[in-house]
């Protein structure tokens, strides 16, 4: 229970927290003093519960939390499928609660508009609609229970039936009756057991505080789970147990077995490192599109100094998390947006040409970064778990230089050779030629001086810090859209275009009035008036008048949709049922649409 403990102490200051809990015994395995586990899952739960409790750094972000299992645990079966059926219990709450409420409703009405003398508005044998409404809410399956409880609630003189319906907001009150939301999952899967996949072969959960096997699966059957799973509700993740180790630069001091929530952090246990991000769209020179190199660098070489010093600044949750930071002096150097860099370079993410770009960067920030951290190390001496992993880190860093230089062959002690740096996709060639150089000069300084660090990049999501760096997209992903809304602190949106469109737009060599157009026709032009088939004239033939209209236009700049105009809020309740013949029931109902109400197609919206 240690575990709940320092994990409160880390979601308060705003961290998170990655475990693997494969030691766990599975259920209903013997236990030493006598009787049976209760298994991996009553954990797991528990611990769900006390991070649903928690706020990240006490505000409304949730608090964040990886948790890890080895593919052969005994109960890695019920851990893939725990969060497919907390869904499936969400969408019964769900729908549920809309169809018994619907129900109950129609049953409250026909006991209201019923003309029967004394009682006999509240018996089905002698009220036919109400009959009908009992008969139908059964075929429903909603409990006679409810069904009595209206019935006795408009006997008693009531004329509504309050019951609370649930919706499938994350945050919501569905989800927070289920359990499992609380963290990301993921799966550890060996280089075995995707060999076993490969082949058919069968597959064996193994006990985990005795010798011999709980249970024998087809491996592929297993993985089949785990592909449903993350199809249905997008987790478990899969953390690759054997690649993640042949990189590790500190294999004598213990495997890697776990990562931070986001998985961008993989190191020793009782571990921590301090991220940042440097927004590589501030390093494009936007007068020719050409990547700032040399700036690039420097920014790198200053940040791994700045998350040096921050080691030293550092508190943590626990004693052992503290020295073992310290013995190892992990850093988190990242990037962000570049997906937009890319955009506004004119390269479409998902080429060779800007998969050959990331690789560059990515390269040049890392080995820069060694280069620098055995820079230091030369002043202040290497990490104190240097000594114990020199051969094993010395190695990890010849294999990078090695992909860093292109070769397809060559690695020493890896399951699987990496993808290497494609030189002849990359547009520009001198980002291969700093790439390599910064790695030649990385293995060099570190061959004579040892490192500082025993890591020292990654690439976080970046979706807090890329908000107050002002960041498009988010560390490596693209951008999601060209039109975007914000939203306003005082309520409501304001579309905008994506920043890089018009960039990329002037690279492409668009003229400002051609941009300009452009963005219009993308963004949209924020009026109806002598817009197609919605506009003054056809919506002044439905009973409109000059000051809806000007209603409505002022409420379209900050709308999200053209519906959220056309509503009881926006136009006012009386206009909407005396003149254009809308019910209060409909007005209540989120799924009614005022536009298609007034005879306008799905096209016209």
């Amino acid at each position: 229970m240690d575990l709940w403990v320092r994990e409160a102490r880390l979601f308060k200051y705003g961290s998170g927290t990655g475990s693997n809990f494969s030691f766990i015994r599975g259920e209903n395995e013997p236990l030493s003093g006598g009787g049976k586990s209760s298994g991996l899952m009553s954990f797991l739960k528990i611990g769900d519960r006390a991070a649903g409790a928690i706020k990240s750094g006490g505000t409304t972000r949730r608090a964040a939390k990886m948790v890890v299992v080895a593919v052969d645990h005994p109960d890695i079966e019920a851990y893939i499928d725990w969060k497919v059926k907390e869904e499936e219990k969400v969408a019964a709450l769900v729908t549920g609660s809309k169809v018994t409420q619907q129900h109950l409703k129609i049953i409250m009405k026909a006991c209201v508009n019923c003309d029967g003398s004394g009682d006999d508005c509240y018996n089905p044998a002698k009220n036919p609609a109400l009959k009908r409404a009992i008969k139908d809410a059964r075929k429903s399956h909603v409990p006679d229970s409810y069904i009595k409880r209206v019935l006795q609630f408009a006997a008693q003189g009531f004329e509504e039936i309050e019951f609370d319906t649930y919706d499938t907001d994350w945050d919501g009150e569905a989800y927070r009756t289920v359990s499992g939301q609380n963290s990301n999952n993921s799966v550890r899967v060996t280089d075995e057991f995707l060999r076993a996949v490969e082949n058919g072969s069968s597959w064996d959960l193994k006990w985990r505080m005795r010798e011999g096997v709980a249970k024998t699966i087809d491996a592929r059957d297993l993985w089949e789970k785990i592909g449903n799973a993350a199809w249905a509700c997008a987790d478990p993740g899969i953390q690759f147990h054997t690649t993640i180790n042949d990189w590790h630069t500190c294999p004598a001091s213990g495997d890697i077995r776990a990562s931070n929530p986001c998985s961008e952090y993989m190191f020793l246990d009782d571990t921590a490192c301090n991220l940042a991000s440097l927004n590589l769209l501030t390093f494009l020179d936007k007068s020719n599109s050409k990547f700032d190199i040399e700036s690039f660098e420097h920014g790198v070489r200053l940040w791994t100094m700045v998350l040096e010093i921050s080691v030293l600044m550092a508190q943590f949750p626990s004693k052992e998390i503290a020295k073992r930071s310290y013995e190892y002096r992990t850093l988190g150097l990242g990037f962000a947006n570049i997906g937009v860099m890319l955009m506004s370079s004119v390269f479409y993410y998902d080429s060779d040409e800007g998969l050959a770009i990331c690789g560059a960067i990515s390269a040049i920030m890392t080995g820069v970064s060694y280069a620098t951290s055995a820079e230091m190390a030369g002043e202040l001496g290497p990490f104190p778990g240097y000594k114990k992993n020199a051969k094993a880190m010395l190695r990890v860093m010849k294999n990078h230089q090695l992909a860093a230089r292109g070769s397809a062959q060559g690695y020493q002690k890896l399951a699987v050779n990496p993808v290497p740096l494609d030189h002849a996709n990359c547009a520009d060639k001198k980002l291969v030629e700093h790439a390599v150089a910064a790695w030649d000069r990385a293995v060099e300084l570190g061959n004579k001086h040892g490192y500082r660090n025993a890591q020292a990049t990654v690439i976080a999501p970046t979706g807090t810090i890329g908000l107050v760096m002002d960041c498009d997209t988010t560390g490596i992903e693209p951008d999601f859209a060209l039109v975007k809304f914000k939203k306003l602190a005082g309520g409501g949106y304001f579309k905008i275009i994506n920043r890089a469109v018009p960039a990329a737009l002037h690279t492409l060599g668009y003229s400002e009035n051609q941009i300009e157009g452009i963005i219009k026709y993308a963004v949209g032009n924020g009026t109806l008036s002598d817009a197609p088939a919605i506009n003054h004239e056809t919506l002044k033939a439905k009973g409109f008048t000059s000051r809806e209209l000007q209603v409505v236009e002022d409420g379209l700049a900050s709308a999200f949709d053209i519906k959220f105009v056309f509503n009881k809020w926006t136009l006012g309740e009386e206009f909407c049922t005396k003149t254009l013949g809308i019910s209060a029931e409909q007005l209540d109902d989120f799924e009614f649409c005022v536009l298609s109400h007034l005879g306008f197609s799905k096209a016209d919206i």
